[in-house]
């Protein structure tokens, strides 16, 4: 059964649970929806870097922070696509477009629905993250055939207003529920180490497992440091055992949802990486780049799901949310 009533009581016992017994939860729950050794993939592009007038603290592409990231114009249509082909040829299933902006302008749409169909076109999965959406916007993308909207709520509903000012929580899952109410699947998760502590991660994952429906997607990003941000002053690093129990908590609380480990991969070791795997994490971006960060060579991440003797999922798999019988 899917459930969408959990209490912070509810996850908070879960969370305290010894580690052998979370993970083992979150194993019988992930293999009852999952196969648990297919790993999903996507790539993510920056189809418009840099001038977002949004203050998020933990960015690098905000014009309130001096981080060294120059704005950027929208790319066109035919570098996108370039971009797209590129990542199936590496194993991307799925391609993520993203720009910074609090919300895209009337005037782009015809160009963002152009680049959604000619991904689509080529089998790709297609997600975009372009800020808050009017209804009409959402139609549009949905019309174009656009897969995917992430726009996470990177935080507690607690301590968000010490994470951003130029919007609020409410901004945030408006745009969510927007978009799930236009018939487009919902991306949407949050950022560990930005000096939150363990109660607003609880608290961020049951913001999501109360949605009125599950997100399909859920990114466990770590926050990247990126200097010259407000979080950079009060960033605390995350234990590797409080990751994968986040990952865990996340698996139990939302049974059907793919849980990628996002950004902040570089600095995981591949150990960790086989525990949040383990702990019912199963997809994981591809390509040397994140918006502006980094991530792991595509040889790397080969390299440790073949050790593990896993798969990466090809194409048709993706957004399976039953394991084969």
């Amino acid at each position: 059964m899917i459930r969408t009533d959990w209490t912070v009581q509810e996850a908070r016992a879960i969370h305290a649970l010894p580690f052998p017994d979370i993970i083992h939860r979150a194993q019988e729950v992930h293999r009852r929806n999952f196969d648990p050794t297919v790993i999903e993939t996507a790539s993510l592009l920056s189809i418009k870097t840099g001038g977002c007038p949004e203050d998020c603290g933990y960015c690098s592409q905000s014009v309130h922070h001096d981080t060294g990231v120059k704005a950027t114009k929208l790319m066109e249509l035919d570098e996108v696509l370039q971009a797209a082909r590129r990542a199936k040829a590496a194993g991307a299933q799925r391609f993520c477009m993203g720009a910074a902006w609090r919300s895209p302008k009337d005037r782009d749409m015809d160009k963002l629905c152009a680049m959604v169909k000619g991904v689509r076109e080529m089998g790709l999965e297609t997600c975009m993250t372009l800020g808050m959406l009017s209804p009409e916007q959402v139609g549009r993308l949905k019309a174009a055939g656009l897969d995917f909207y992430n726009h996470n709520i990177d935080t507690s509903p607690e301590y968000y207003r010490e994470i951003a000012t130029t919007r609020t929580m409410d901004d945030r899952l408006e745009t969510v529920e927007r978009v799930r109410q236009g018939g487009i699947r919902v991306c949407c998760g949050g950022i560990l180490g930005m000096g939150e502590e363990v109660e607003d991660r609880i608290s961020m994952l049951v913001t999501l497992a109360t949605l009125p429906s599950h997100p399909d997607s859920v990114p466990i990003n770590m926050w990247n440091e990126i200097g010259n941000t407000p979080v950079q002053k009060r960033a605390k690093p995350i234990d590797p055992f409080a990751l994968a129990r986040t990952v865990a908590l996340a698996r139990i609380l939302m049974p059907q949802s793919v849980v990628r480990l996002s950004a902040g991969r570089t600095g995981m070791s591949e150990e960790l990486q086989a525990l949040c795997f383990l702990a019912g994490a199963n997809s994981i971006f591809v390509g040397d780049v994140l918006l502006t960060t980094g991530n792991p060579a595509a040889w790397q991440d080969q390299s440790l799901v073949e050790r593990l003797g896993m798969r990466f999922a090809p194409a048709r798999e993706q957004g399976m949310s039953q394991a084969a019988e």
